[in-house]
C-alpha cells in the first residue's frame, strides 16, 4: 500500500526530532512492504508540516497521488502543530482512513533540547480532527516508538482497515439471477447500499444459461476442465459431459463478473440453473472465491458484501454458510454448512470432493446437480460477520465476532464447519431479535477489530461486536 505521511513539529519544540522520525517511518513502511508519500526536506522546513502554506504544499502532493494513497499516517515526534496537520488532511480531500501516532518521551531526556510532549500534542491533533468531522484511528497505546512491536501491529491493522474501506467504497456486486422466491430473508435495499458507495449490477439467469449453452471456445473449456480436476476429487460416477457442462458454466460466470467489473457476486444457485442447464453453480462460485472474487449463495447480495469485507480484512478467501445445527449439549458450539461453494482453502484440500448436491439432488435429480464442494472446514481461528440493510430504519448494520473451527468430525453431507463461539446463545438471541439473515460469512483468522474499525468508524455502518 501507499500511505500519505505527515510529520509535524511546533516551532518552539526541538525540530531535530523531525529528521529522525522521517527516517524511522520511511524505514518501517519499507520493512512492511508499503510506500510513503510525504513532503521533502526542501519542500517545507525540516520536511515537516507546520504552517498553512506547508499544509497547502502537502495537500497538493497528496492530491497528485490521490489514486495511490490508501490512508494517511500522522507522525508526531514532538507536540506538533495541530492546524498544519488538519489543514493538510482537509485540503487534500482524499476521504481515506487516518492513523495518528505520537512518540514516547524518554524519561532521561526531558530537557528542553529533547523533550517531546507528543503525549499532549496528540490530544490537540485529535481534537481538531474531531472538530472537522475527520474520522481517524488511534494507536494501541497513546504514545509509542515507531520501531516498537506495538506500532508495527498498529500499521498492519491500519493497512487492513484501509483495504476494507477502499475495497467497499466503490464496490460493484454482480447479482446473477433473481432471488429464489422462498428466500425473503435475503431481500435488501440497493438504495441504501448505493448511499454507502456500493452498487449492484443485475443479470437475468436466462442470459447466463444461454451463454453457457452457446460457449464454444474448446481450448478454454479444456483448460477449465483440467483446473476443475485439479481443484478436488471427482467421483468416478460423474460423467465427462458433466465436467464439460461445469467448465462452461464456470467460464461464463467468471466472464459476466469480469465484464461487469465487479468485485464480488451472488448467484441464483437454485433451481433454474439445475433444471434448465443441468448442473449446480457451487463449484464456479468456490473457484471465484478462491481467486479473490467472493460469490454468495441464493442471490444474497449483502452476503456477498459481507464476504468481500471479510476477505479484505483477513486477506483470506471468505465463505457464506448457514447457522444450521446445535451440537449435543455444548451451547457454545454449532454446525455451520452449505451445499457448498466454500473456497478450497477452507478445507484440507486432500479431502475436497466435487460431487452432486445432496438435498437438491434428492429433489431435482442427481444428474442435474453436479458441482458441490464437499468437505469439512479445517480447524483454526475464524471470524464471522454479517452485513445487511435494515430497510425500515434506512441504515446498514452488521454483527461481527471471532471463534474457531473445531476438528471433531461433523456427521452430515455438504460443506460443513464445526464452530465454537463463546457466548453463542447470546449471539443467536441478538441475531433473531435484530432481524438478521440465517446466512453468515466466515473467514479464516481473527479480524473482528479491523472490521469494526473499518465499518463503524469509516463506513458509518452500525456494528454489534460480539465478545
Amino acid at each position: 500500500m501507499t500511505f500519505g505521511v505527515i510529520v509535524s513539529t511546533r516551532s518552539f519544540f526541538p525540530s531535530h526530532l523531525v529528521k529522525t522520525a522521517r527516517g524511522e517511518i520511511n524505514a518501517k513502511l519499507n520493512e512492511l512492504g508499503h510506500k510513503a508519500v510525504m513532503v521533502g526536506e526542501r519542500d517545507t522546513e525540516y520536511g515537516a508540516v507546520l504552517t498553512y502554506d506547508e499544509a497547502k504544499t502537502c495537500a497538493k502532493l497528496f492530491q497528485k497521488h490521490r489514486d495511490k494513497i490508501s490512508g494517511i499516517i500522522v507522525v508526531l515526534p514532538n507536540f506538533g502543530e495541530e492546524l498544519g496537520v488538519v489543514e493538510a488532511i482537509d485540503m487534500a480531500g482524499l476521504d481515506v482512513p487516518v492513523l495518528v501516532q505520537a512518540y514516547d518521551d524518554d524519561f532521561d531526556k526531558l530537557d528542553m533540547a529533547n523533550r517531546r510532549d507528543a503525549f499532549c500534542g496528540k490530544i490537540s491533533v485529535c481534537n481538531n480532527l474531531y472538530q472537522r468531522g475527520i474520522k481517524f484511528t488511534d494507536t494501541t497505546t497513546h504514545t509509542c516508538k515507531i520501531n516498537s512491536p506495538e506500532f508495527t501491529e498498529d500499521i498492519k491493522r491500519f493497512a487492513a482497515v484501509c483495504r476494507v474501506v477502499g475495497g467497499l467504497k466503490g464496490a460493484r456486486i454482480a447479482m446473477l439471477g433473481a432471488r429464489p422466491v422462498a428466500f425473503n430473508t435475503v431481500r435488501f435495499s440497493e438504495k441504501i447500499l448505493q448511499k454507502h458507495k456500493i452498487s449492484v449490477q443485475t443479470v437475468d439467469m436466462s442470459e447466463i444459461i444461454f451463454a453457457a449453452q452457446s460457449y464454444n471456445d474448446t481450448e478454454k473449456i479444456a483448460q477449465k476442465e483440467a483446473e476443475i480436476r485439479a481443484y478436488g476429487r471427482i467421483p468416478e460416477s460423474i460423467e465427462a459431459e458433466k465436467i464439460t457442462l461445469q467448465a462452461k458454466l464456470c467460464l461464463v460466470l467468471e466472464k459476466f463478473v469480469d465484464d461487469l467489473d465487479c468485485h464480488a457476486s451472488t448467484v441464483q444457485c437454485w433451481d433454474s440453473v439445475e433444471n434448465n442447464y443441468g448442473c449446480a453453480a457451487c463449484l464456479a462460485m468456490s473457484m471465484m472465491g478462491e481467486k479473490g472474487r467472493p460469490s454468495a449463495c441464493e442471490s444474497d447480495v449483502t452476503g456477498a458484501v459481507s464476504m468481500l469485507a471479510a476477505q479484505l480484512a483477513a486477506d483470506n478467501p471468505a465463505a457464506l454458510m448457514d447457522w444450521n445445527n446445535n451440537i449435543r449439549d455444548d451451547r457454545d458450539t454449532c454446525i455451520a454448512l452449505h451445499c457448498s461453494n466454500f473456497p478450497k482453502s477452507f478445507f484440507n484440500s486432500s479431502e475436497l470432493e466435487i460431487g452432486c448436491l445432496d438435498v437438491l439432488g434428492g429433489v431435482l435429480g442427481k444428474d442435474k446437480c453436479f458441482g458441490a464442494c464437499k468437505a469439512q472446514a479445517a480447524p483454526g481461528p475464524m471470524t464471522f460477520i454479517r452485513i445487511t440493510t435494515d430497510d425500515t430504519r434506512g441504515i446498514m448494520k452488521a454483527y461481527v465476532g471471532e471463534g474457531e473451527f473445531l476438528a471433531e468430525h461433523i456427521p452430515t453431507k455438504g460443506g460443513t464447519a464445526n464452530c465454537r463461539v463463546e457466548g453463542l446463545q447470546e449471539l443467536m438471541k441478538y441475531i433473531c431479535k435484530n432481524g438478521f439473515e440465517h446466512h453468515v460469512c466466515f473467514v479464516r483468522g481473527h479480524a473482528a477489530d479491523v472490521l469494526v474499525e473499518a465499518l463503524e468508524n469509516y463506513m458509518g455502518i452500525e456494528v454489534f461486536r460480539h465478545k
